[in-house]
């Protein structure tokens, strides 16, 4: 009798052991997690700058601003066409990746962005990457999108035409022949400008004690017969570090050296 007891619980054992064994735990790559992409792990809400090429102009000055709740305003201007802004509102989607956003309501343009840290890479109608030589133009900049502590001054000119480079006169328009300027945005701290041969965009930043710098430069890639004026101006923009400013003058230096470039301001 006590054999068959002894049995009866041996056997109810292995049965609890069985049925526990069917109940596997799920490893930890088997348990649900929130994937790490651009969607989730980036900072992406902001405003996008850049300069992205043409078929028929200079290039297309392409402002991008996303805001969290998935609204988008998207911002062009045709260079070499005129100073008009087209602006057009809508959303956007993520796709399942979580890389790459969709435009919504946007016609007319360029809806698909790979989305990386601080950037935007424009794609192709299909969302693929653009491929080529000017490859590599296709990429908006994150900006800071604060407004800028800049005297309003700075501001107020149509633009700021240059008459002076690296101490030497520059020749001013003739025969329609436009001259090298530079233009300030106040919302955004951004400039706009034309280098004789080529439109550019960027950042600057303006701080106490006239601390003038400019950053994130893109320009268009036409070539032109003499481009020393542009090259030796777009290098010093990446050198001046301080300006002088009295409303009608400004002049851009690096520390205490001579004046590296003057600019006459031409009113609206």
């Amino acid at each position: 009798m006590r054999t068959r007891i002894a049995l009866i619980a041996l056997a109810v054992i292995v049965v609890s052991l069985g049925a526990c064994a069917s109940k596997p735990t799920a490893s930890p790559a088997q348990r649900t997690t929130t994937p790490d992409n651009s969607a989730n792990s980036l900072d992406w809400a902001g405003i996008y700058a850049g300069v992205v090429p043409c078929a028929d102009c200079e290039g297309i000055e392409t402002n991008v601003t996303l805001n969290k709740d998935l609204s988008c305003l998207v911002k062009t201007r045709y260079l070499g066409k005129g100073n008009k802004v087209y602006e057009r509102q809508g959303t956007f989607t993520w796709n399942e990746e979580g890389n790459t956003i969709h435009l919504q309501g946007i016609p007319g343009g360029p809806d698909y962005y790979l989305v990386g840290e601080n950037v935007l890479i424009q794609l192709d109608r299909q969302g693929n990457r653009i491929t080529g030589a000017l490859a590599a133009n296709y990429v908006l900049r994150k900006t800071a999108g604060a407004t800028t502590q800049a005297p309003d001054i700075l501001f107020e000119p149509a633009y700021w035409r240059l008459t002076e480079l690296l101490g030497k006169p520059v020749e001013q328009e003739h025969e329609g022949k436009k001259v090298p300027s530079l233009t300030f945005e106040k919302v955004g701290s951004r400039i706009n400008g034309f280098g004789g041969c080529n439109s550019f965009s960027g950042a600057f930043e303006f701080t106490a004690g006239n601390r003038l710098r400019f950053s994130k430069i893109a320009m268009t890639q036409m070539a032109c017969l003499d481009m020393t004026v542009e090259t030796e101006f777009m290098k010093v923009l990446e050198t001046a570090d301080n300006c002088y400013l009295d409303g009608q003058v400004l002049v851009l230096h690096r520390a205490r050296m001579a004046p590296l470039a003057r600019f006459q301001a031409v009113a609206k």
